[in-house]
């Protein structure tokens, strides 16, 4: 297969987008991170106090001794509360170093999680705020783990890279949420398919159809009083601006995954139908979404992403080759068929694994940084949701391109936020 040469975009989101990362620079340059050549105790703080926050939580105070959380941000209390609960409830009592003046809430409480002496931040708020969250992790200078996507649209995904950059200038790790690629049976049967044990890859058709994720509620349900942004954060994930699809949120996993079969080669361009079956109230999102990739030789791949329940379901991974072929279905079997029968078997701790080799980097000095695929990958699915909203070919250099800006200007806590309408293919522009 052809590989392209990968370029990279500018930033352009409004505002913080075209700051500089300066006056970030300066409090690294007041910072002590000796930690990492001895100390014993590496002080974590987490943005984003959900289930999968809270996981994130555990796994990073689990793979290091030293490891201690010293920080909470969340917009509401009582998942900061639940999270910390839960996190007791795992038998993390003794690692938890949170009291009342460190537990922050609001829309600003990841500023204050920052202002204080951690020294690795978990960013695993909905993916909405991913690029505003690095982007200030990074001035802060902090270690980061950035649960995926790196954003909802392209204006932001581009510039979440740009700011990345500044970490390892900074010599601070940034590990992507993309979890699949710690999962070690996988990583040994993407490296032999590197090696040729399939001959060169021609296809690979990937699935995620599964039920939805989060319902949206009636608008009847709202409780008097609460504001436009409280009900669509509440619900963030039916809003394209802070979930940005169910193929980008939920899917991107495959997305990565055929990324990974490709060896990281951008598509050169793609074509995708979706839409919405059932009813969702003000949610914008579409339930399913199918996409078809091109690269150069005639190299193609399909991903197929549904959220609809009671149906079949099946997320697997199917690569077609030159000389065999391989698949993963679902969690249970890993084979290649080439010149002979090859399985991959082995515990799956994946989560777990990205936090341990994470943590281990930082202690050994040479921090890992997953900011190049993590940034292909997301922008890869966002290709995929703009054709299919538009029902236009939306090619890679497009993409480089966009100016697809989602985030909302002046987000108020207690202001009016509209909700855009759903996306009509043919009505909808590329932008």
């Amino acid at each position: 297969m052809t590989k392209r040469n990968r370029t990279d975009a500018a930033p352009t989101r409004r505002d913080f987008l075209r700051t500089t990362t300066a006056a970030g620079a300066a409090l690294v340059a007041t910072g002590n991170y000796a930690f990492a050549q001895g100390s014993d105790k590496i002080r974590v703080g987490i943005i984003g106090c959900g289930g999968r926050g809270t996981g994130a939580a555990a796994q990073a105070l689990n793979a290091d001794p030293g490891a201690v959380l010293t920080a909470m941000g969340d917009v509401f209390k009582e998942r900061l509360d639940g999270s910390m609960a839960a996190l007791k409830g795992e038998n993390l009592s003794a690692k938890l170093e949170v009291p009342e003046e460190r537990r922050f809430i609001g829309l600003d409480a990841y500023k204050k999680v920052l202002a204080t002496d951690i020294d690795v931040v978990l960013l695993t708020t909905p993916p909405g705020f991913r690029p505003q969250h690095i982007r200030a992790a990074v001035d802060a200078g902090k270690h980061i783990f950035a649960e995926k996507p790196m954003g909802t649209d392209a204006a932001g995904v581009r510039a979440a890279y740009e700011a990345a950059k500044g970490a390892a200038a900074k010599k601070r790790a940034f590990v992507a949420g993309f979890c699949w690629r710690y999962d070690n049976p996988r990583r040994a049967f993407y490296s032999r398919i590197h090696e040729g044990a399939i001959g060169a890859v021609r296809h690979v058709q990937a699935t995620y159809l599964t039920g939805p994720v989060k319902s949206m509620p009636p608008a009847s349900s709202r409780p008097a009083g609460m504001s436009d942004t409280e009900w669509q954060i509440r619900n963030w994930y039916n809003f394209v601006w802070l979930c940005g699809d169910g193929l980008i949120e939920q899917a991107c996993h495959s997305v990565d995954k055929i990324l990974w079969a490709m060896e990281d080669a951008p598509p050169l361009r793609c074509v995708a139908t979706g839409g919405r079956d059932l009813p969702n109230g003000e949610g914008n999102i579409y339930d399913h979404i199918d996409v078809f990739y091109e690269w150069p030789d005639g190299v193609r791949a399909t991903m197929a992403q549904r959220q609809i329940p009671c149906q079949y379901n099946d997320n697997s991974d199917y690569i077609v080759g030159s000389s065999g072929y391989g698949y993963i279905k679902g969690w249970n079997t890993i084979a290649l068929h080439g010149a002979k029968v090859e399985k991959f078997e082995g515990p799956n701790r994946m989560y777990q694994q990205e936090h341990d080799e994470m943590f281990a980097s930082i202690r050994k000095g040479a921090p890992i940084d997953n900011s190049e695929r993590m940034w292909r990958s997301t922008l890869v699915g966002l290709m995929g949701r703009m054709a299919a909203y538009t029902g236009e070919e939306i090619t890679w250099d497009q993409m480089l391109k966009s100016q697809e800006n989602l985030f909302p200007d002046n987000l108020d806590w207690n202001g009016k936020l509209a909700i855009a309408p759903m996306a009509i293919p043919g009505r909808n522009r590329f932008v």
